[in-house]
């Protein structure tokens, strides 16, 4: 495929990543502290989505990975905050299983797939490791997310969130500077500030909540 269309896809994802963090903010900042709008998760499923095309047209087994993860998760925000059953059926079918059926496509035959995402020359392994370790970390703060959200009862994006943010986006950033990959570069650099900006406004609700 011709490389120009292949960063065009990444960038678009990063985009709508980028996206939903000013979405997220901007609410935040009105309600001066951190929300989980329901747009922010329906652009995650969307650029996650795109953003596991980019990494199979680029070879990359650390960006599909982290992204099949926190997919599910998405999702599971959309129905904590009673958005995913207003979507149409055909739709969240659709949404629901194609990955799955990505994934057994892939699997029927493993080995091409295996050669296709791992045994690449100029790619070591010891930088696929790396990418993939920073894709989970960065994927981790959403495992932590659903599970504060579960007990709690409801869509939260907490303090703990953003600091894993911080930790991950650096890794992926490392990464993206070794393979020379633009795309991750910009969609990662980007998010800092959100992240930093969140921890403030959600340390500043807290002691407003305490003072009362």
């Amino acid at each position: 495929m011709n490389p120009y269309l292949v960063f065009l896809i990444g960038i678009a994802a990063q985009i709508l990543f980028s996206g939903r963090l000013l979405v997220q903010w901007i609410a935040s900042e009105r309600a001066k502290k951190v929300l989980s709008p329901t747009l922010f998760w329906q652009m995650s499923m969307a650029a996650s989505f795109m953003l596991c095309v980019y990494g199979w047209l680029r070879n990359d087994f650390a960006i599909i990975a982290g992204q099949l993860i926190s997919y599910y998760i998405y999702i599971w925000n959309l129905r904590a905050k009673k958005a995913w059953d207003t979507m149409p059926a055909v739709l969240r079918a659709v949404v629901s299983y194609l990955p799955v059926v990505a994934v057994c496509w892939f699997a029927v035959d493993w080995r091409e797939t295996a050669e296709h995402l791992f045994r690449q020359e100029n790619i070591p392994g010891w930088l696929i490791v790396f990418g993939t370790v920073g894709q989970f970390t960065f994927t981790l703060r959403f495992i932590y997310q659903w599970r504060y959200s579960a007990r709690a009862g409801e869509s939260l994006l907490p303090t703990t969130f953003w600091l894993i943010s911080l930790l991950g986006s650096g890794m992926i950033i490392a990464y993206a500077i070794i393979r020379r990959d633009p795309v991750l570069i910009l969609g990662q650099s980007t998010g800092f500030v959100v992240y930093l900006r969140n921890i403030m406004i959600s340390r500043k609700a807290a002691r407003r909540e305490s003072a009362r």
